[in-house]
């Protein structure tokens, strides 16, 4: 028998990418679908899936058992690209560009990345950890258990590293795991905004090293854009961060095309995120190197641009591409995936199994991790959604709403919903359970 210390049963559905990743082409829309199954791990890894009604018989466990209750289960959603540890709240901005102010206009007036960057200058670690736990808490109540985290809201080197050392306390306490990425170039600060040269050495001679030697990031990312990181600024930053072992991402072509994915493509990253105003040259070059594109269709949806990322040319030339939600404190803030799912369904034309598996396996690619994570297979790690329905088109179909049941992580449960009770009836006479 199969040993276990933990087990979840009575999977009406479960649905799941299969096969080395990235998927590509007609692959990125193919799921395995299994009904009526069982999940067994041990020490928070796959270690058997077959029918419920076997596992009493296949399976000796010593630990928990839980049951899917006849839903559809699929692996824990994986966000590639996300902003999670910063200070202040920049909800008036929002309401600006709703008035017609631009995110150019916005930033121009002081606002944007520097009104975030004031703040979490100002912030203690401890203020950063506690505000960022409550954004993992959400977090995970929307399926989400691994993230990649940013950060680039302190522009100087203090600022920068308690970020990541708030990034890195979190990632030791809260079920999400976090793979923290350095992104000291997100944009000029105020003291240098004249003198771009110096800031680079700051960044090349100080930051980076201090960030390798104390082991605080695996990636570096850059915001390749205009007015912010030319081209030829960008690769002469990342080839000092390349040079240090430093995995490679950039904030590419988001609101010009300026060429940044044929760069992340050239210096071999792993990732060019963004990508709405991609060129033909940028997407032949990403397809050619195996660059991932991390699209953010929340971004263009909280920005009311009505330029979204080509998805289906990308998918149709070979691309890998996956999903994330970008949250952050100005351009998108959200923490759903399911809503990513949406909109990419919606205004990228992907198909529901695309994005589903661009949210999950495809998305593990983008920060280097599908060998452990993105889909439910025996040795890869127990990390699962329990939905409340049992079609999985309604993930897209029943949008804007919360279909999670269950999160598991690890073979742990960490977010079981809320109970609602019954009207006039108060706790004490019972609840219906979500």
């Amino acid at each position: 028998m199969i040993k276990a210390d933990s087990l979840i049963t009575d999977i009406g559905k479960l649905i799941t990418p299969v096969g080395p990743a990235p998927l590509l082409k007609d692959n990125l829309g193919a799921l395995r679908i299994m009904e009526d199954v069982a999940v067994a791990s041990k020490d928070g890894k796959i270690v058997w899936i077959g029918p419920s009604g076997k596992a009493r018989a296949e399976v000796e466990l010593e630990g928990s058992f839980h049951s899917a209750g006849g839903y559809t289960v699929m692996p824990g959603f994986v966000d590639p690209h996300t902003h999670p540890v910063f200070a202040g709240n920049r909800s008036d901005e929002f309401n600006m560009r709703i008035q017609g102010k631009s995110y150019q206009e916005i930033a121009a007036a002081g606002g944007g990345i520097l009104n975030t960057v004031r703040a979490t200058r100002a912030a203690s670690r401890n203020d950063l950890m506690a505000s960022g736990w409550d954004r993992l808490n959400r977090m995970v109540s929307e399926g989400i258990t691994t993230i990649e985290a940013k950060s680039g809201y302190g522009l100087d080197t203090e600022s920068e590293i308690k970020q990541l050392e708030a990034i890195r306390e979190l990632d030791k306490r809260h079920p999400i795991d976090m793979i923290p990425t350095f992104l000291g170039a997100h944009e000029y600060p105020p003291e240098y905004k004249q003198d771009h040269n110096a800031y680079l050495r700051l960044l090349t001679e100080e930051m980076l090293p201090r960030i390798k030697e104390e082991k605080l990031a695996v990636f570096c990312d850059i915001f390749t854009e205009e007015g912010v990181f030319s081209v030829s600024e960008s690769r002469f930053f990342m080839s000092k961060a390349k040079e240090l072992g430093f995995k490679l991402k950039f904030h590419a072509d988001e609101l010009t095309d300026l060429g940044g994915a044929s760069l992340a493509a050239e210096m071999g990253a792993i990732s060019a995120d963004h990508l709405m105003f991609i060129s033909d040259k940028g997407i032949e070059d990403m397809a050619r190197s195996g660059t991932a594109a991390v699209l953010l269709p929340g971004t263009s949806f909280f920005l009311m641009m009505n330029k979204y990322a080509p998805a289906r040319k990308m998918i149709e030339r070979g691309l890998p591409v996956a999903l994330a939600t970008d949250f952050n404190p100005g351009s998108s803030h959200t923490q759903s995936m399911s809503m990513i799912a949406a909109l990419a369904c919606l205004n990228m034309k992907m198909t529901i199994e695309e994005a589903i598996n661009a949210a999950t396996l495809n998305a593990a690619y983008a920060i280097g991790l599908s060998n452990d994570r993105g889909s439910l297979e025996v040795g890869k790690l127990a990390d699962m959604i329990v939905f409340d329905f049992k079609d999985y088109h309604d993930l897209v179909y029943n949008w804007g709403v919360s279909h999670i049941e269950k999160v598991v992580k690890r073979g742990n449960v960490v977010f079981v919903r809320s109970h609602i009770f019954l009207k006039d009836s108060g706790p004490s006479a019972g609840a219906i359970v979500l």
